[in-house]
């Protein structure tokens, strides 16, 4: 199989099994969206989710989240994983924002890695989710995926996956092909036993051929 047929088989499988394919954070704007992306960084969406509501209705825009201390916003993310470093990371981004961006969350991958607390993956989760750009974040989710499924061949690091998913996903459909892989990967494809029984895509999964083959 070659590597566009293999492409080509996981986007027919995931158009006809998964057509809506979404964030799972909860969010109403690109602020909001802003600030759970970095709360999600080693953390859990679901843990993140429980944390918002409280924060939003507290700061409920940058300009509030600026003015605040690290020690305040540190109680409202106390549970999310290093709240410490979040804790500044939020209030220098909302600082940030108001004074580099005049309020407006950017577009450009570049201009959003300049804020405090957002890399690549976060960068691309913005770009992607808010303003439907081409772009594809990897996180260890689309990162174990790809390499098990065989859409990633030797790649030692996001950056490498994220290089070759580019690649082979049609421009157009990276947006949704980043939450099928998270949401195979979160629901599916789990790092410690995988449920390979009932995934839909074993005949051209090479992590189950491998296992099966071995076994």
């Amino acid at each position: 199989m070659t590597k566009k047929e293999r492409y080509k088989q996981v986007i027919d499988y995931f158009s006809k099994h998964m057509p809506i394919a979404e964030t799972e954070l909860n969010y109403s704007n690109p602020y909001e969206l802003l600030v759970a992306v970095i709360l999600s960084a080693q953390c859990t969406d679901k843990r993140v989710n429980l944390i918002t509501p409280a924060l939003f209705e507290r700061y409920p825009t940058a300009n509030e989240l600026a003015v605040a201390s690290t020690e305040e916003v540190f109680e409202y993310i106390r549970s999310c994983t290093y709240p410490n470093n979040k804790s500044k990371h939020l209030v220098g981004m909302a600082n940030m924002l108001i004074n580099n961006f005049n309020n407006i969350v950017p577009d450009d991958l570049k201009q959003l890695q300049k804020l405090p607390g957002v890399g690549r993956k976060t960068a691309n989760v913005i770009a992607s989710v808010v303003y439907d750009k081409p772009a594809m974040a990897v996180d260890t989710h689309v990162f174990r995926v790809a390499a098990r499924l065989g859409l990633t061949s030797n790649s030692k690091t996001p950056l490498d996956t994220e290089k070759q998913l580019v690649k082979y996903f049609p421009e157009e459909l990276l947006p949704i092909a980043h939450h099928w892989l998270i949401l195979h990967g979160r629901y599916v494809c789990i790092a410690r036993n995988p449920k390979c029984k009932s995934c839909g895509l074993q005949e051209l999964c090479q992590h189950f051929t491998n296992q099966n083959s071995t076994s």
